[in-house]
């Protein structure tokens, strides 16, 4: 059976995967050697050596990520921010220019905002489902164009569809954060896109266990950013290697039931009337309902809402729940209830985490696979 024609389950499980297994073992073992003897390598990139990220539980994770994003090449990398700046300083060079989506990862955010500036690069923020945001802010030297698959922490969708379309017909190169949807809900290569980069921390992990990275696209663009991870030195050690790769095998299992139990949750939230605004494309009533509709296969397992009270009110709630854990990061199989502007966003200035949508008082939720009646119970007794 050909893994580019098997179903998304099917090459969750089986794309990558040496065959016949190495000694018979079904499970890839974990190759725990930095070094490996040279076989002639013409290129210091083809050396195998753990930091070139060319291992074989390199390569075996890296075929799964492309085969389940029907691209052409994967990259892992030490942790999500890794992929992030790692592309963008592959992509750009002093003097270049480009467009970042307004509301983004705290961190991302940080890199933009706080340290390209010395390399020499320069952007400008603009509003994803604004196209004349995007024509308004188009340079000469504009190179790419930087939007994340659905916002953290204001969970919203953009014009995915248009973004990668302009991206096209100005040569600029598409860049798209997909941690939250996973490749599960939306799989951006096939939608036009140059490249999906992951926190694989997250969802695709699925298991809060390690921090991990991912580069997904075509050949010669992944290879490039290859090349400047190998200098760069972000590579992922390969007991790492083992677990992402693990539990990537569950991962659609995990997100079809993470997105069941956040509409659920989303609905629930959106009727009580202590809550004054919800946050979920799932739900008729956000405006970026039509996009999730139109674009993805479900609506991820992540969600924010305000309540009528701000900080206090959610510091409040969020210390009466009793199933979910207060901590940061997200995509695992525990409910993890986080404020924002304490964690992800606290390097933002007051002014500016307002700017992106991020008030103080904004609780981010992300679902895990508990029994959704027990979640819905265990936040309804904490909303009262």
């Amino acid at each position: 059976m050909s893994m580019k024609i098997a179903r998304l389950n099917t090459r969750l499980v089986h794309a990558g995967e040496p065959r016949p297994g190495i000694e018979g073992a079904v499970v890839l073992p974990v190759f725990q050697s930095s070094t490996y003897e040279f076989t002639g390598a013409e290129s210091y990139h083809d050396i195998k050596y753990m930091r070139l990220n060319n291992t074989p539980n390199h390569i075996a994770l890296q075929k799964k990520l492309a085969a389940v994003e029907s691209a052409e090449a994967a990259l892992v990398t030490a942790s999500g921010m890794a992929a992030i700046s790692t592309s963008l300083l592959t992509i750009l060079s002093s003097g270049d220019h480009f467009l970042a989506q307004s509301s983004l990862y705290g961190g991302t955010h940080d890199l933009l905002v706080k340290d390209l500036g010395s390399y020499g690069i320069s952007f400008d923020f603009i509003d994803a489902d604004d196209a004349d945001s995007w024509k308004q802010h188009l340079r000469s030297n504009t190179k790419a164009i930087y939007v994340e698959t659905i916002t953290n922490p204001t969970i919203e969708v953009g014009d995915l569809k248009g973004i990668a379309e302009f991206a096209k017909a100005h040569g600029l190169i598409s860049m798209i954060d997909n941690t939250f949807a996973s490749p599960v809900n939306f799989r951006p290569i096939e939608h036009g896109f140059d490249l999906s980069l992951h926190s694989c921390t997250k969802y695709i992990n699925g298991h809060t266990d390690i921090v991990a990275g991912a580069v997904i696209g075509g050949s010669e663009l992944v290879t490039r950013i290859k090349h400047k991870l190998d200098h760069l030195g972000g590579s992922l050690d390969t007991h790492a290697c083992f677990l992402l790769h693990r539990g990537m095998k569950t991962l659609a299992l995990r997100v079809r039931r993470q997105n069941e139990s956040a509409q659920a949750l989303a609905e629930f939230l959106e009727k009580h009337p202590s809550v004054e605004k919800v946050n979920y494309p799932g739900l008729k009533s956000n405006h970026s309902f039509q996009y999730a509709v139109d674009l993805l296969d479900g609506c991820g397992g992540m969600l924010s809402f305000e309540l009528r009270g701000g900080l206090e009110a959610a510091e409040r709630f969020t210390k009466r729940l009793t199933i979910p854990i207060i901590a940061p990061s997200l995509g695992g199989v525990e409910t993890l209830v986080t404020i924002p502007a304490t964690t992800s966003h606290s390097g933002l200035a007051p002014e500016e985490r307002q700017r992106v949508g991020v008030s103080d008082g904004l609780i981010r939720v992300s679902v895990g696979i508990e029994d959704a009646d027990d979640l819905l119970e265990d936040f309804q007794q904490a909303l009262t």
